[in-house]
Formats: C-alpha cells, structure tokens, sequence
C-alpha cells in the first residue's frame, strides 16, 4: 500500500529532526536520543501479529521511494482438543528513511539516513472453553528487536562533529525487548458447506531499549492493539487437487492505542479481502492447504492493495 497523505506525518510525529554541534554545523530540531521513542513506537506495529498492518509501504512524496516499508510473517495455533495450549510467533522487518537538516544558518543541506528493524515476537497461551464452539484465550508475548543504522553521507562533511549522539546515526545500533500479552475471543464455527472463524483481540506489549551503542539513544513504546478479525470459506463448487476449490472472504479492524497510534499519520485500519484457497490434503505432499487473498487496506489519510499468500501444514 502508498498512502503518500501520511509520509508528511510520518517525518513530523514520528523521528522529526534531530540536534548535534559541530563548528558552524548544526542538526536542525531536537535532540536524537528524544526520537529513539519514535523508532520504538514504529517497532509497536511490528511487535503485535496483526494482518492489518503485517504490510505497509509508504513512499515519500518528494523522492518517490519509499519512506517505510513493514512486512511481518507469523501465525497462531492451538495443540489439540485434549491439549488447549496456544502457540504464536511473528517475525518481521522494517524500513525507515528518515532526512535529516544540517544548516549553518544561511545554508542547510538534507542528510538521507536508513534505519533498519528486525524483530520477532513469540506468545503462549491456554484455551478455556466457554461454549463448543467459543474459546477465551489469554496469551503471554515476548518480543525482541534491533534496530540499525547507517548515515549515508560523506564523512569529510562531519569530521569535525563530536556530539556522541551522531554515532547513533552513524552506523549505530538500538536494541529493545518487549514484554505483555493478550486476551482473545476465540469463536470457530465449521460446517460441511462452511466455516467461520472470529477473534477479537486485544494485545499490550510494552518495548524498551537496552544495550544501544551510544549512551545518548534510549527509549520506550507501549505497542496497544484492538482488533477484530474475521474470515468466511466455502466451496465454489469446482473441484482442484480432487478437492473443493474454496473461496474466502476476510475483514480485520485494529485500532491501535499505544504509542504507535498517529505515528504514522492513522489511527485504525480496516482491511477487506477476498481470495481462494486450494485444499491439496488428497495428495501425500507437505503442504495441505494454500491460499491466495487480495486485500483492500483503509483508514484516516491511508488507502492501498496488497496481496498475502498463506499455507497450512
């Protein structure tokens, strides 16, 4: 998705510019060791499973590359019947080109940075059965992440900086743990010509920084989450594999409460998704089921396409 409206958001609320003196050369704005803050509030969306945000690409308006770029992978399951105990893991990877502003008050030069994030987050949970059909799930999260940057300019330009919050920028590292968990609404509903499956979650996972390579670069973030999700399969009556050929609808809403809400310019985000899903089960391979949804993303200043592939083992 490119939702061009929130890249000016984006460089305002989230990393804005930063401070550091040199003789004559000045980092416009406020101090770096303040935005490590943003650069946690970011990991917030990357800490918490979520299909809503689990892709984003946001391109920046005057360069036209992109200004940030998410991609999370995970998935959630339960053992058994017999063993209720719930399994979940995510991993995933971010992208952020802030610019920063040197200026020597009369002339001011743009310094391109790129600030990459890993993280992956793993959960444990226990279903307690409230109606056959109907499961409420308390998970504990734990999250680690790194971020990682490279200032991407001449170092003959600032040779002569010695504010140790430039070391940040300048190959510099930030790493952050996280810990929280969730409560969910598990409701599956499977029949011969159907199956329905909702959940509605909320997560609370709270990021702080350790071991940064420069003293200057702390921070924290509270990653808050609320979200719906929802998704329908049934037969299109055509066969594939010698099985049915399914059809699926999707629909997910998070509202994101924590640190990460508006730092992107959003709140919320509503998905819509359609898509098939062939069922391989009558063929001795590994994979069983593989599926393929088209998703319409939404919400205040952002709209975009994306396309998730799925497989079950």
């Amino acid at each position: 998705m490119k939702p061009h409206e929130a890249f000016a958001l984006l460089m305002a609320g989230a990393l804005g510019p930063a401070t550091a003196c040199a003789q004559g050369l000045d980092i416009v704005g406020s101090r770096i060791q303040q935005h490590a803050n943003g650069v946690l509030a970011l990991m917030a969306y990357q800490a918490v499973p979520d299909l809503t945000s689990s892709s984003l690409s946001i391109t920046n308006p005057t360069s036209g590359n992109p200004g940030i770029v998410m991609s999370q992978l995970g998935d959630g399951f339960t053992v058994s019947k017999s063993l209720p105990l719930y399994l979940e893991g995510a991993i995933a990877y971010s992208r952020y080109d802030p610019v920063f502003v040197a200026s020597n008050g009369v002339d001011a030069r743009q310094l391109p940075t790129r600030w990459n994030s890993f993280s992956g987050t793993a959960g444990i949970g226990w279903d307690f059965p409230i109606a056959p059909e109907l499961a409420f799930r308390p998970i504990f999260n734990f999250s680690l992440g790194k971020v990682a940057s490279d200032l991407q300019i001449a170092r003959a330009y600032l040779r002569n900086v010695t504010d140790r919050q430039l070391d940040f920028l300048d190959g510099g590292s930030l790493n952050a743990y996280g810990l929280g968990g969730a409560v969910m609404l598990d409701w599956e509903h499977y029949r011969q010509d159907y199956e329905v499956d909702v959940e509605l979650r909320y997560s609370d996972i709270e990021l702080k920084s350790y071991g940064s390579s420069s003293a200057a670069v702390e921070g924290s973030a509270s990653a808050r989450t609320a979200n719906l999700w929802a998704r329908w399969r049934a037969p299109t009556g055509l066969q594939a594999f010698d099985r049915p050929l399914r059809y699926v609808l999707e629909f997910s809403h998070s509202r994101y409460l924590g640190s990460q809400a508006d730092v992107l310019g959003f709140d919320r985000l509503t998905t819509l998704g359609t898509g098939l899903e062939l069922d391989t089960s009558a063929h001795d391979i590994f994979i069983t089921r593989i599926r393929a949804v088209v998703r319409y993303v939404f919400g205040n200043n952002v709209s975009g396409f994306s396309l998730g592939l799925a497989v079950s083992f």
